[in-house]
């Protein structure tokens, strides 16, 4: 996505200008930098500041008095609730400080600014109609952004777009609203604590087809979003919080990505699954917002298209894949895509879709201890299906390592939770022998086992390509000879740390330019893997502590 990026700003300074006393006035003049202006604090007894992007002034060499806030003060709008006040039709916000008696002894005034064009970042997502959720630190420009994308809405692509704008903040003080919000309507809170109820009252009473939010911070107005969003309605908020992860961690708020809820598994799920603890946390259900925007400078922005892709990888402690949106110098907006390591983006060209699956030839056999052959009592017609993903049942074999020989090989293969959907079990041997039950199960329902000596990624992978009856073609054959060369002995740990150094090499740090950090392993194992990459003519080095010492590798 290249696109140019028009931005027009409208910030009716001088209405804010005007509420200061005159030294102010003649302070802010002589600095200058008015489009860099951020907020202007004045606090009983104390210099008066000026802040800007990237510094800070004193006004005045003079203390500010009583007199000067309740000169501000007077002519600003009423205080509401949250002690925010407004001055009529302009997007500027006062903020008070009061003492134990209600007094003001201090201000914050916030400049506040229409910056049209900003929505360009995110257009084609505002477009689909998905509920989206912005995130950042205070002052990255999250209001901003959602009052232009309220415009878009209303203007641009004609939807009836409701604004819940509980401190004036969005559409300006006063009863009449700020243009920049343009045919977007706008519904006052008369309190913060009632916006959860206006929330709902909106949809009732006046059928928007998108409702935008700003500062959602309860777990009543959570819950409001969530109502909202099954009738239907496209949601634009904002929360504060720098990443997705972070609302992982909120109680309060991460009913907005699906909700937290910690699951005990059984001893059989739990070998299963390969985890070390029956304890886990899970999401509870579909996230209020589908797509989450991480505001991590003005106009540097991260994308996650699927929320509920993202937080399912936050809580397995997988990579995760987002996608990279910012302005460059020329004025176009460059998008580069954050892929999670060894992951191939060319799904489409899987195994299925290179013709090389055939049947899997099952000969009925008896399950012998001693037997080195990997399968075990499959009807001789047997066969995988052709046309989609072939499902799998894991006993005893980490269902994390699977998945990632999945990724990595682009294997056509699902995992499935119940063996009644299986088309095959792939089992730890020595846990198989003893469970006469599940080897009863599959005999009736006529599902074969393939048992694998060990959960590591070698064994795993081999039982895979078994499953699909795909040969190693002769480039892997050198690769698999080549890391035998390196290897101290012939351990799966050993094979397997090489694998991922191999993998790491060859589809990121060389293709793609970029350093990566493979898994923690011990020192023996790393000195395998930096000898590796020397024959790769790349650099490498150890970094971390024990026992999270690991191995980076570096583009050449």
């Amino acid at each position: 996505m290249l696109e140019h990026f028009r931005q027009q700003v409208t910030d009716n300074l001088e209405q804010l200008l005007s509420i200061l006393p005159p030294v102010l006035q003649e302070g802010l003049a002589h600095i200058g930098h008015h489009e860099e202006l951020v907020e202007i604090v004045l606090d009983l007894g104390r210099l008066p500041e000026a802040r800007y992007f990237s510094f800070t002034k004193d006004l005045s060499d003079r203390p500010i008095t009583q007199e000067d806030l309740d000169r501000c003060v007077s002519q600003v709008g009423e205080f509401s609730g949250d002690n925010r006040a407004g001055i009529e039709r302009t997007l500027h916000r006062i903020s008070a400080i009061r003492n134990r008696k209600g007094t003001i002894i201090g201000l914050t005034c916030r400049v506040g600014r229409a910056i049209y064009g900003t929505s360009t970042l995110i257009r084609d997502l505002v477009e689909t109609g998905k509920s989206i959720l912005l995130l950042g630190r205070p002052g990255v420009g999250k209001t901003t952004a959602l009052r232009e994308i309220a415009r878009v809405l209303a203007d641009e692509l004609h939807k009836r777009v409701v604004i819940i704008d509980t401190s004036n903040e969005i559409a300006g003080d006063g009863d009449i609203p700020h243009p920049a919000i343009g045919r977007a309507r706008r519904m006052q809170v008369a309190r913060p604590e009632l916006q959860h109820q206006v929330m709902i009252e909106a949809v009732e009473n006046h059928m928007p087809q998108v409702i935008v939010i700003d500062e959602i911070g309860t777990e009543l107005e959570s819950l409001a979003a969530r109502t909202i969003a099954e009738r239907g309605v496209q949601l634009v908020g904002t929360a504060h919080g720098n990443e997705l992860a972070n609302l992982i961690k909120n109680p309060t708020l991460s009913d907005l990505i699906g909700g937290i809820q910690s699951v005990t598994l059984g001893d059989e799920e739990m070998r299963r699954r390969g985890l070390p603890q029956k304890s886990i946390l899970e999401r509870k259900a579909q996230p209020t917002f589908e797509i989450a925007v991480e505001m991590m400078e003005r106009y540097r922005w991260a994308v996650h298209r699927d929320v509920a892709e993202t937080v399912d990888n936050l809580l397995r402690d997988r990579p995760i894949a987002r996608q990279i949106r910012a302005v460059n110098d020329q004025g176009t907006v460059d998008t580069t895509e954050e892929t999670p390591l060894i992951r191939n983006p060319n799904a489409a060209n899987g195994w299925r879709a290179s013709g090389r699956m055939k049947p899997l030839p099952y000969a009925p056999k008896a399950w012998d201890d001693d037997d080195e052959e990997e399968e075990y009592v499959a009807p001789a017609h047997h066969q995988l299906p052709q046309d989609e993903p072939a499902k799998i049942y894991l006993y005893a074999v980490s269902r994390q390592l699977t998945e990632q020989v999945i990724e990595n090989e682009q294997l056509p293969v699902e995992i499935c939770r119940d063996i009644d959907e299986a088309d095959v079990v792939v089992a730890l041997r020595s846990q198989m022998r003893h469970n006469s039950k599940l080897r009863h199960m599959a005999e009736i329902r006529q599902i074969p086992i393939h048992g694998v000596k060990s959960s590591s990624v070698a064994q795993i992978t081999r039982a895979l390509r078994r499953l699909l009856h795909l040969d190693t073609s002769p480039t892997e054959q050198v690769a698999i000879a080549d890391l035998n060369a390196f290897a101290f002995g012939d351990s799966d740990d050993e094979l397997e740390a090489l694998e991922e150094a191999r993998l790491a090499v060859e589809q990121i740090v060389i293709p793609k330019g970029q350093p990566v950090e493979l898994l923690p392993r011990s020192s023996v194992i790393r000195k395998m893997q930096h000898e590796l990459v020397e024959h790769y003519h790349l650099k490498s080095s150890s970094v971390g502590m024990e026992p999270n010492r690991r191995l980076r590798i570096f583009p050449a």
